[in-house]
């Protein structure tokens, strides 16, 4: 593991796209309440943001609500060239974008870069789909009746988003969102918000509507309150903890809001014996080290058969090994910090009780001296079932390795868990990806790569870690509602 201390900020194209403002209705909103925002990578203060609570969270919705009715009656060719000038704004500052990302979030600024194409690829995708939101004529029951459905927006939609992915986690909502013809008050993390307040500026700039899309900042509880709260909020969608998006849904039912929720993940990586290994640790790099292991799909437990299980533990040790860590800003690392200590405790707690439980350490397992939150890429051999890094998500770079005997065993191993988002398996037979892709009790599952996320796929899980899909032709369905027309009609002139 090679290890980077100093940190290089790089310059900003554009300025005015660092800001310190909220915006609602169309206007750049500040207060004197701030909030600080400070770069993992060196604690330092970055800048501030203002401090919102629930009397100007009501004012974004109050802004959305009168906004939401002329906006969704512009056509839907009009609402998708609007995403599309978006998505074209997106990638033409995709530099300041990533370092403002990178800055704030402390991931690689390659992965950064990589975060804004696919932010833009909702837009785009979303863009086209606005056309294609078509209702249908149904077969009558009656002679003398005509059934039309239509499909017609939500209304005003309320977005909480991580700090993970700060970017795609907004245009994976609001895509569809404006595509439909609502409007969308959106909550970005506290430690994240730079990078949705740059994406409103480029979305004003591309002719979004005042009150269409509106960013709030701010106190996390006092704002929820009123987006679960607030009966003129007709759909709430949400990409966080399984606890705290659970808790939010509850809130929601008060006044019976269409909810779509993407939860944690206790992803399986299982690699049997007739896998090409090559591709195995390639995927697995993919698979669990992308964000620095903060990612919902990262994998949580390599699940590897006994005839490939040592040499697979070498290979991978081996790889990760070579990981070269320091702040994303640099432009040579390969894994940023985590975003704070409570994260850095949390690896820290999994790691000391694998080892404890008679795990084998093998490379990596400790924090890293000098300013940040930098936890070192880890290799762990031999992890019992029972362990933390098994039950929980551990949302870090630590690969722990469990091993099987056969096809029954993997998948009565891989489905021990109450969640169900991501899942990845490598075999070269046939048969075997066959059974095991039905068998496995996952949303998504990743046959030979451990690169999954595309805006042309569904995204979600089943069982405790969500409900909905985002993107795809389906990422739309949440954003609209069915709508009945019986139609009377005379049979005869």
């Amino acid at each position: 593991m090679t290890v980077l201390l100093q940190d290089y900020a790089l310059p900003l194209s554009r300025s005015d796209l660092f800001i310190e403002a909220a915006y609602v209705g169309g206007k750049w909103a500040t207060d004197t309440d701030r909030m600080e925002v400070t770069n993992p990578a060196t604690g330092e203060l970055i800048g501030t943001v203002p401090n919102f609570g629930a009397k100007q969270t009501s004012l974004a919705v109050d802004a959305a609500t009168a906004a939401q009715k002329p906006w969704a009656a512009l056509t839907a060719g009009y609402r998708g060239a609007v995403l599309r000038e978006w998505a074209r704004l997106v990638l033409e500052h995709a530099r300041d974008l990533a370092t403002i990302m990178t800055a704030e979030q402390g991931k690689p600024i390659a992965e950064a870069r990589g975060e804004v194409v696919y932010a833009a690829s909702f837009l785009e995708w979303f863009a086209e789909e606005a056309r294609r939101i078509d209702g249908e004529v149904i077969q009558p029951h009656a002679s003398d009746r005509r059934l039309l459905v239509r499909k017609e927006p939500v209304g005003v939609v309320a977005a909480i988003t991580p700090w993970n992915f700060p970017l795609a986690m907004i245009t994976r909502k609001a895509g569809p969102a404006l595509a439909a013809g609502c409007t969308i008050v959106i909550k970005p993390s506290e430690l994240t918000p730079f990078s949705a307040l740059a994406l409103a500026k480029l979305g004003e700039e591309a002719g979004i509507p005042a009150g269409v899309l509106n960013v709030v900042t701010g106190d996390a509880a006092q704002i929820g309150d009123v987006l679960t709260g607030d009966p003129r909020i007709r759909k709430f969608t949400f990409t966080g903890s399984t606890s705290i998006g659970k808790m939010l849904a509850a809130r929601c039912m008060d006044t019976v809001k269409r909810v779509s929720l993407e939860l944690g993940g206790n992803a399986p990586f299982i690699v049997f014996d007739d896998a090409d290994i090559d591709a195995a640790v390639d995927g697995a790099i993919a698979a669990k080290f992308r964000n620095s292991g903060q990612t919902c799909v990262c994998t949580n437990r390599f699940i590897v058969q006994e005839g490939i299980y040592d040499e697979f533990a070498n290979r991978l040790s081996e790889r990760v090994g070579k990981l070269v860590v320091g702040p994303g800003l640099d432009g040579r690392s390969d894994q940023g910090p985590l975003i704070d200590q409570r994260a850095v405790a949390r690896v820290s707690a999994h790691v000391e009780d694998a080892v404890g439980r008679g795990a084998t350490l093998m490379t990596g397992g400790t924090t890293v001296c000098g300013p940040g939150t930098f936890f070192s890429p880890t290799v762990l051999r031999d992890v019992p079932a029972d362990a933390l890094l098994c039950r929980e998500e551990t949302f870090g770079p630590v690969a722990g390795l469990l091993k099987f005997r056969d096809e029954a065993e993997a998948i009565a191993m891989a489905n021990d868990t109450r969640s169900g988002l991501a899942s990845y398996l490598f075999t070269r037979d046939l048969d075997r990806s066959i059974r095991m892709t039905e068998a496995l009790e996952y949303g998504m599952v990743g046959l030979n790569t451990g690169v999954i996320s595309t805006e042309v796929a569904p995204f979600g899980g089943i069982k405790e870690s969500g409900l909905g899909r985002e993107g795809s032709r389906h990422g739309i369905d949440d954003y609209v509602e069915l709508k009945l027309v019986c139609t009377a009609i005379k049979t005869t002139p």
